[in-house]
């Protein structure tokens, strides 16, 4: 009885049969025992051995023209990228980095004019300011020295109508105190008529009078 052990080499895979005995050999293959199977052929068809089966084309090295149609694809294509391509992107590229460098420096010219404009906004507001400053003050003591001078009309105008007042009252007085001098001298002299049955000096009460109304104001 046979004993078949597959092992993997430089050739592919080959399967080595032992038998009981222990003499080891190749039995006859058929192209079932192949990983390929040619084109026309019966997998039943029996082998010598199995170096007659067809390796099949190698995972890792291609094929003459794929190498070749690769290869010119690549060429093609490197030269499209060097000529034509990158050139292109390049300039593109190009354009756009000045592009970008250009809305910089607008965008730093027009910061520029704008902090100019704050600035000259910032020094005419200050002016304005000090200007109207200088206004209220000015106007402060404008109507500071208007009120002063008009306060010290009213003050003079009070103190001349008090004067007047004053005058008036003194002489209404003096009036008064003349017509009750009067009427106390006539009723006092004929008081002194009536009591002594003669007529008094006129003067003489009249001083009497005015002595004694003297008297009684100066309490």
């Amino acid at each position: 009885m046979l004993r078949a052990v597959v092992t993997y080499g430089s050739e592919g895979p080959q399967v080595l049969l032992t038998a009981e005995g222990g003499e080891e050999g190749y039995s006859e293959y058929t192209f079932a025992d192949c990983a390929i199977i040619p084109d026309g052929e019966s997998p039943g068809t029996k082998i010598e051995s199995l170096e007659a089966c067809d390796e099949g084309p190698s995972p890792i090295m291609p094929e003459a023209k794929e190498f070749f149609w690769g290869s010119g694809a690549f060429v093609v294509f490197a030269l499209l990228m060097r000529f034509f391509l990158y050139p292109r992107l390049r300039r593109s590229m190009d354009a756009r980095d000045a592009s970008i460098r250009e809305a910089h420096e607008s965008a730093e010219a027009e910061r520029d004019a704008a902090r100019g404009e704050v600035s000259s906004y910032e020094t005419a507001l200050a002016e304005v300011r000090a200007e109207v400053a200088a206004r209220i003050d000015a106007a402060r003591s404008t109507v500071e020295q208007e009120r002063a001078a008009r306060l010290s009309e009213t003050n003079e105008a009070i103190a001349a109508r008090r004067a007047a007042a004053s005058a008036e009252v003194d002489a209404a007085h003096g009036a008064a105190r003349a017509q009750v001098g009067t009427a106390v001298a006539t009723v006092a002299s004929r008081a002194v008529e009536l009591a002594t049955g003669r007529a008094p000096d006129p003067n003489a009460v009249s001083r009497a009078v005015d002595e004694l109304m003297n008297t009684g104001v100066s309490q």
